[in-house]
């Protein structure tokens, strides 16, 4: 999610490269195609005036001196006069729009009878025939003359305009995509269960709008999140309160209600460890602050609060690995998954911590009836229980895997209920390293 503005923005900076690459080339045949006519109709008068100069000067000339003038003609200005035999193979013009209009605007002036090519007998250049009373004759022009170079100068400054609408195009998407990232991290925080910052409403005024209703919403929910643990913590004080008062009167019944007053001891203790759960709730871990920890440390101080209550906890640990972790939090998830596997199973319980590749997996496994595999992301869900072998234990209130789940994804982690091919239920916790390193 984190990589999407960034993904946006290359995606945003391709497609307007593309744009201008599509827009420039676009721009160079238009400008060449409307240039086309002007330039053909210069090139052309050029040729005509060229070969009405040289019949003029071949007319003028005596006949003994004309094989001297061509001689001369030929040597200025890069223009070759010879004589023509129209008996000899004349190639047709090639497929040029540029130098077919060329040709035709030549022969409108000299007459359609002209004969026009180029590249005869191999000499470059455009050969045009005049004739001079019963003499034919060939004008070369080279091409140079009549055709234009590649226009490498368009290309130049086609580019520095390029690069210069792709560097305020990126300022321009940098500017979007920056409260773009600031939504995504807030939205992110909100995902997990944290309180979301609020965003500056100085950006873009296409994305003002949207940042000043998600501030309103991030304090909408903050509001509703204070009065939810305010109302919470209210009822359950005011109930815990006359709750101490009963179990202080069931204790004093006399010795002939004990049968019923151990049932009820039990009944006030349920009543108290629901509301223990709700607290557990809505307090929320997120105001306690991460820091590095080896989860092993915590596991064996596990086994040891559980040794110390009567239960052998098995252990199988991996090798020492530091993450950023809130000590609490993780103590409270470990401390529930482990009550609900002595809770649920039937006495044994082992916890195994693995380091992989790109995170570390601790599972607590319990050797109980295990449950039905479609229902074990709904447990995950506040308030959800099930009509099953697992679900017989009274005094819960289907919070406690729910809190468990809550504190995973407060580490960016993930907590999945699994049967075991054995027998049982595996909670296997899930805490990237990749997110930390």
């Amino acid at each position: 999610m984190r990589l999407l503005p960034r993904r946006l923005l290359s995606r945003i900076m391709l497609l307007i490269a593309i744009l201008l690459a599509v827009s420039i080339y676009a721009s160079l045949k238009i400008f060449d195609y409307f240039d086309r006519e002007p330039r053909a109709t210069a090139a052309a008068l050029q040729a005509v005036t060229i070969v009405n100069y040289t019949r003029a000067s071949l007319i003028a000339s005596h006949e003994n001196r004309r094989l001297a003038l061509l001689s001369e003609l030929s040597g200025r200005e890069g223009v070759r006069v010879y004589a023509a035999d129209f008996l000899e193979d004349i190639e047709a013009l090639p497929a040029d729009p540029f130098i077919n209009l060329v040709a035709f605007k030549i022969r409108e002036r000299l007459g359609e009878e002209t004969i026009i090519t180029v590249n005869h007998y191999d000499i470059p250049g455009l050969w045009i025939s005049f004739n001079v009373g019963q003499d034919d004759f060939w004008v070369v022009i080279p091409r140079i003359q009549v055709d234009r170079p590649f226009p490498w100068h368009w290309l130049g400054w086609g580019a520095v305009v390029g690069l210069l609408s792709l560097i305020g195009a990126y300022l321009l998407a940098a500017r979007i995509n920056r409260p773009l990232t600031m939504l995504v991290h807030a939205a992110e925080r909100l995902r997990n269960g944290e309180p979301a910052p609020k965003l500056p409403e100085d950006s873009v005024e296409e994305l003002r709008e949207v940042t000043h209703t998600f501030n309103e919403m991030a304090e909408s929910l903050a509001r509703l999140d204070a009065e939810r643990t305010l109302l919470l913590a209210g009822v359950s004080h005011d109930i815990r309160t006359p709750l101490a008062r009963l179990r202080l009167a069931v204790e004093m019944l006399p010795t002939e209600a004990d049968y019923m007053k151990q049932g009820m001891i039990e009944d006030i203790s349920d009543m108290d460890n629901i509301i223990h759960q709700f607290l557990d709730f809505v307090r929320g871990v997120e105001g306690e602050h991460s820091r590095m920890m080896d989860i092993n440390d915590l596991l064996n101080a596990l086994a040891e609060r559980q040794l110390r209550a009567g239960r052998e906890l098995i252990l199988s640990l991996g090798p020492k690995y530091f993450i950023p972790i809130r000590p609490l939090a993780m103590q409270r998830l470990l401390d529930n998954l482990v009550g609900n596997a002595y809770n649920y199973g039937k006495g044994k319980v082992e916890v195994r911590s693995q380091v992989m590749a790109d995170k570390i997996v601790i599972s607590v496994m319990d050797n109980g009836p295990g449950i039905p595999q479609e229902h074990a992301d709904r447990l995950l869900r506040p308030f959800e229980r099930m009509d099953s072998a697992r679900t017989k234990h009274e005094g819960g209130s289907g919070l406690g895997l729910a809190i468990c789940n809550r504190i995973a994804k407060l580490h960016g982690g993930q907590l999945m209920l699994l049967n075991r091919p054995e027998g049982g239920l595996e909670a296997r916790l899930s805490l990237p390293i990749l997110a930390y390193t």
